[in-house]
């Protein structure tokens, strides 16, 4: 069996690497898949945790998050639709519809 520590250590790399996407990029695709990454593998070290104490709630959890994960990307990629339609552009910077 892996132990746990291993896991652990892809989890925070993995999450390491999102941080890094969302803060280098400008590029709305790639800070939304970023995003995605980070909450990947913090579901990586809930399941991780989970089965190293015996439990299933972990594991009902992450199947409860990757299926609102779901229905936020389907959103999330829908926005990114509508600024490009509006605004050509999906660099962050460019983005400033609130503004006035």
């Amino acid at each position: 069996m892996i132990p746990i520590a291993h896991y652990l250590i892809l989890s925070a790399l993995l999450f390491a690497i999102g941080t890094a996407g969302v803060i280098v990029t400008r590029n709305l695709i790639i800070i939304f898949m970023s995003i995605e990454l980070m909450l990947n593998a913090a579901n990586l070290a809930i399941v991780a945790f989970s089965r190293q104490l015996n439990l299933m709630d972990g594991h009902v959890y992450v199947f409860l998050i990757m299926a609102v994960a779901a229905a936020e990307a389907a959103v999330g990629l829908a926005i990114i639709i509508a600024i490009f339609r509006n605004r050509e552009s999906i660099n962050a910077d460019r983005f400033n519809l609130l503004k006035r």
